[in-house]
């Protein structure tokens, strides 16, 4: 997934964010069993409700694990970090997380 839906042109031009959720949806149908996960990365600009927006896409298309980690700019040609998301932010989104269901 790796970023928000207001992000995803600047973020992932060739991507859809919708596509993208169904075809985790999709995952989970071929194998109910299997687990399904998908992460985003955070300090590109997206704000706190759009993570917990985000969450909440994934789990109702039965996403079963979600990473969240910083985002670091590989080389000057990439994207800026627009800041950089405290270790408490971390916890408490994991709260967030577990809260909704997520492994």
């Amino acid at each position: 997934t790796e970023t928000v839906p207001r992000l995803y042109k600047t973020v992932r031009p060739q991507a859809k964010y919708l596509r993208s959720m169904e075809l985790l949806k999709r995952a989970k149908e071929m194998d109910p069993l299997a687990l399904t996960k998908s992460g985003i990365m955070l300090g590109l600009g997206e704000t706190w409700d759009e993570i917990l927006q985000v969450m909440d896409d994934m789990r109702a298309h039965h996403v079963d694990i979600i990473t969240l980690g910083q985002y670091l700019q590989p080389s000057r040609f990439h994207l800026p970090i627009e800041r950089y998301v405290h270790p408490d932010e971390f916890a408490q989104l994991k709260e967030e997380g577990e809260q909704r269901g997520f492994k």
